[in-house]
């Protein structure tokens, strides 16, 4: 479908039109958000397009394109990036998207998660409508503080790590 250079792999894809907004999460905390009509349409031959400009040793963790409303959140969740997996659960939050300013596309982001503790990684990102429903590492419902807080604040404990999240 597209073209990758060694090294490179698909964090998401998604149909969009111009009114919507292209949203990026990468593990180093930063998140950015950008107009769809500031990309032109991709071909066949095609190896995508520049989205985030990601800072040495981070990648892309996640990736959507939404039409933002005023319930739009944006779900974030750290830990270490040299503990087990599912042993350290780590801190999330939630934050208003209308928190994180929009910037142009190819550029870096802003700040969605202040790092606490041992944390130096975000494991998690989901962007999508309130109520967000989560899932933990036991495959049952993980209950996440929905009270917004700040784009760059701390995260609170978590009892398990996030493994899924969606929205309606």
């Amino acid at each position: 479908m597209i073209s990758l250079k060694p090294g490179d792999s698909v964090v998401g894809a998604s149909l969009s039109t111009d009114k919507d907004e292209l949203i990026f999460v990468t593990d180093d905390a930063q998140l950015l958000r950008f107009q769809a009509d500031a990309v032109r349409p991709q071909g066949r031959g095609a190896a995508g397009m520049a989205g985030i400009k990601v800072a040495d040793g981070a990648k892309a963790i996640f990736f959507t394109s939404i039409k933002p409303s005023k319930d739009t959140v944006v779900l974030t969740a750290a830990n270490n990036s040299d503990s087990l997996g599912a042993v350290d659960s780590g801190s999330a939050k939630i934050s208003l998207l209308t928190e994180f300013p929009p910037k142009g596309r190819a550029t870096g982001g802003v700040r969605a998660q202040k790092f606490i503790r041992d944390e130096n990684q975000l494991y998690f990102a989901f962007v999508g409508n309130s109520p967000i429903l989560v899932s933990g590492s036991s495959g049952k419902p993980l209950e996440v503080e929905s009270k917004p807080a700040k784009r760059d604040a701390s995260g609170t404990p978590l009892a398990s790590t996030i493994v899924s999240a969606g929205s309606n």
